[in-house]
C-alpha cells in the first residue's frame, strides 16, 4: 500500500480554465464575469503576486494590450512572462477587462516575501536541529508556495531541488506529477511530455497502484491536448472506474473527455462496449433508468449488452437528459469539490453517443453541433481541436452509412444527415480527395458509388511488393558473395 499523495493542492488547474474563459470569444458573458470573479478571488486569497503580474500588468500582462493601463512600466515583456504565462488560444481575444491594482500587487509581494522568510527560517532550523525528513518538508513547503502563487520557473526549480534530495519513490512520482500540472497550467506541452515520460519510468520501476492509476489519467489528458485521441481514449476510459486524480480535473470533465475521445477513435464494437454500455458513462449521461442501473451495479458492459434497450437519439429531449451527476464526492479527498464543480449539461454528449450508434444521422449532426458549442468551444484542452474533431466525426458518420451500401442517392443521403445536396457534395469531395472515403460521386445521375476494397487483391499486391523487395535483396546479397569469392580466387 503506497503512501498518501503529496503536493496535489497546487497549482489549481481550474484557474487556468477561468483565464481561458476570459479570453475565449465563444464564452458567454455570464461565464466571463464568473471566471473573472473567481480568478480575482483566488489571486487575493492565495496572494498570487507573480500570476497577477503575468495576467493584469498594464504593459506586460497577457490579458492587457501593451501600453494600456493606469501604470506605465518597461515596454519590453520579461522572458519569464513570455515563457511562463498561460498561452491564449488561437482564436482568443487579448483584450480583457482585468484591472491592475498597484497597491494590491505590492501588498501581495510583501506578504510573499514574509512567507518566504518564514520558510527560510524553518529550513535553517531543520538543518541545525532536526533530521532530513523535516528539512525536506520545509523545502516542499517552498515548492508548493511557488506553485500556489503562479511562478512557473521557481516552482519547477524548487520541486527539482526537492526531487534530488528525495529517496522515496512515491514522493518522487508525486513531485513529477506536480510538475506536469504546472506544465498543463501554463500550456507547456514539451514540459508535460517530458515529465509524463519521466513519471512512466518511475512508476514502472516500482510505483504503487494508486500512483500508477493517477498517471493513467495524466497521460490521457496530455494525449488529448496533442490530438492523440486514439491513444488517449483507452487511458481515459480505463480511468473512469478508479479515478482519484481530482487535482487534475473533475469527474464530470473526465467523462466528457472520455466520451469525446472514444467517439472519434474507437471501432464500433469497442465504442459500444466502452462508451455506449459503460456503467460509469451511463451513470452520467444516461437517462434516469440507466443512471440508476449503473449506480446500483445492474448495468453490464459488453459487445452485446443492452442492444434491445437502445433508444433512438431522436427521442431524447433536453428535459430527459439530466445535468451532471457529481461523483467527485465518491472517494475524493478534495474539500468542497462538489461545490466548486459547475454542473454540466450532458444532453449533447448523450445525443451524440446514441445517434451515432443507432445511425440516426440527422440527430447526430445536431448533437455534434451542440457538442461543439457546449464542450469543444468552452474547454481549454479541446478548443483548438474543435474543427478537427467535428470534421473527423462527420467522416465517421459518412463512413458508417456508406459501408452498408454499394450505391446510394445523393439526395437520400443528404436527407438522412439533414443537409443540402450541395453541402454534402462539397464535404464528401474533401474526404474522397484525401482518400479517406473509398467512393465516387456522380452528380449527373445524383448517386454515390462506393469502391469496396478487395481484401484478396490487396493481400496479393502486398505479397508481390514484398516479394519484389525480397528478390532485390537476395540479388544484392548474391552479387556480394560472388564478389568476395572472386577476391579470394
Amino acid at each position: 500500500m503506497g503512501s498518501d499523495p503529496q503536493y496535489i493542492k497546487f497549482p489549481e488547474l481550474s484557474l487556468a480554465q477561468h483565464i481561458f474563459t476570459l479570453t475565449n470569444p465563444y464564452s458567454p458573458q455570464p461565464a466571463r464575469q464568473n471566471g473573472l470573479k473567481k480568478l480575482q478571488d483566488a489571486i487575493s486569497e492565495h496572494k498570487m503576486a507573480p500570476l497577477y503580474r503575468y495576467l493584469a500588468h498594464p504593459t506586460e500582462g497577457i490579458l492587457n494590450p501593451a501600453g494600456e493601463g493606469s501604470v506605465s512600466r518597461s515596454s519590453a515583456p520579461s522572458a519569464r512572462q513570455l515563457n511562463g504565462a498561460p498561452k491564449l488560444s488561437s482564436g482568443a481575444t487579448a483584450t480583457v477587462d482585468f484591472p491592475w491594482d498597484e497597491k494590491l500587487y505590492e501588498s501581495m509581494k510583501e506578504e510573499n516575501k514574509t512567507e518566504l522568510d518564514s520558510f527560510q527560517k524553518e529550513e535553517e532550523e531543520a538543518a541545525e536541529n532536526a533530521g532530513e525528513t523535516e528539512l525536506q518538508a520545509a523545502r516542499g513547503k517552498r515548492a508548493e508556495f511557488w506553485a500556489r502563487v503562479g511562478d512557473k520557473d521557481k516552482a519547477i526549480a524548487s520541486y527539482e531541488a526537492v526531487f534530488e534530495k528525495t529517496g522515496i519513490l512515491g514522493s518522487k512520482i508525486d513531485i513529477v506529477l506536480a510538475i506536469i500540472r504546472i506544465g498543463l497550467f501554463f500550456n507547456d506541452r514539451l514540459l508535460v511530455k517530458k515529465q509524463v515520460d519521466r513519471a512512466k519510468s518511475l512508476v514502472e520501476s516500482g510505483g504503487d497502484w494508486d500512483r500508477r492509476n493517477r498517471l493513467k489519467a495524466y497521460q490521457g489528458l496530455h494525449l488529448l491536448t496533442i490530438r492523440s485521441y486514439n491513444q488517449a481514449a483507452p487511458l481515459l476510459l480505463d480511468s473512469l472506474s478508479t479515478f482519484t486524480s481530482y487535482e487534475l480535473c473533475s469527474y464530470s470533465s473526465l467523462v466528457a473527455y472520455s466520451v469525446l475521445a472514444g467517439s472519434v477513435s474507437l471501432k464500433r464494437v469497442d465504442f459500444k462496449a466502452k462508451v455506449v454500455d459503460a456503467p460509469e458513462i451511463k451513470a452520467i449521461i444516461g437517462d434516469s433508468e440507466e443512471k440508476l442501473a449503473a449506480l446500483t451495479g445492474e448495468a453490464s458492459a459488453g459487445p452485446g449488452a443492452g442492444d434491445e434497450e437502445m433508444k433512438d437519439a431522436s427521442s431524447a429531449t433536453p428535459g430527459q437528459a439530466a445535468t451532471a451527476v457529481n461523483l467527485t464526492t465518491l472517494g475524493s479527498s478534495t474539500e468542497n469539490q462538489s461545490e466548486n464543480e459547475a454542473p454540466i449539461d450532458f444532453t449533447p454528449l448523450a445525443g451524440l453517443v446514441r445517434s451515432l450508434y443507432v445511425g440516426n444521422y440527422k440527430a447526430f449532426f445536431l448533437a455534434l453541433a451542440a457538442g461543439e458549442d457546449n464542450f469543444l468551444s468552452q474547454d481549454r484542452y479541446l478548443f483548438e481541436h474543435k474543427g478537427w474533431f467535428a470534421r473527423e466525426m462527420r467522416l465517421r458518420g459518412y463512413q458508417q452509412l456508406l459501408q452498408s451500401y454499394r450505391v446510394v442517392s445523393l439526395k437520400s443521403m443528404a436527407s438522412d444527415f439533414g443537409v443540402s445536396v450541395d453541402y454534402l457534395d462539397r464535404d464528401l469531395a474533401k474526404f474522397i480527395a484525401a482518400d479517406r472515403i473509398p467512393c465516387t460521386i456522380d452528380r449527373v445521375n445524383g448517386i454515390i458509388e462506393t469502391n469496396r476494397p478487395d481484401d484478396k487483391n490487396k493481400q496479393y499486391n502486398d505479397v508481390v511488393k514484398q516479394g519484389d523487395a525480397l528478390i532485390t535483396k537476395l540479388q544484392k546479397y548474391g552479387q556480394a558473395v560472388r564478389l568476395r569469392g572472386s577476391e579470394r580466387a
